[in-house]
């Protein structure tokens, strides 16, 4: 299986990954390690996180990071809707589905 990130998600963790190395050398690089790891579990197994918004969008939570990836498996590739901060405007990413 395989994954591809919606324009708007790849910014969104382009803009988050400048902002965390700029704060700190290494952070940026270090957001961006759980980032991937977060989305390689999707890639792994994609139904075993729950669905947060019906019919099937789901997401896995970033290790060490306020933020998750919100995805849905379409035809055997992990769709990326959203590099989503926990407290931040919650659902903003429903209209990319």
């Amino acid at each position: 299986m395989t994954f591809r990130l919606h324009p708007d998600a790849a910014l969104e963790h382009e803009r988050q990954l400048a902002y965390y190395e700029e704060r700190s050398t290494g952070l940026g690089r270090r957001y961006h390690v759980a980032t991937m790891q977060a989305i390689g579990k999707a890639v792994q197994d994609p139904h075993q996180y729950k669905v947060v918004r019906s019919p099937d969008l789901r997401q896995v939570r970033l290790r060490g990071f306020p933020f998750a990836i919100v995805y849905r498996e379409s035809g055997g590739i992990v769709q990326v809707l959203a590099v989503a901060h926990h407290r931040r405007h919650p659902n903003y990413w429903a209209m990319r589905a």
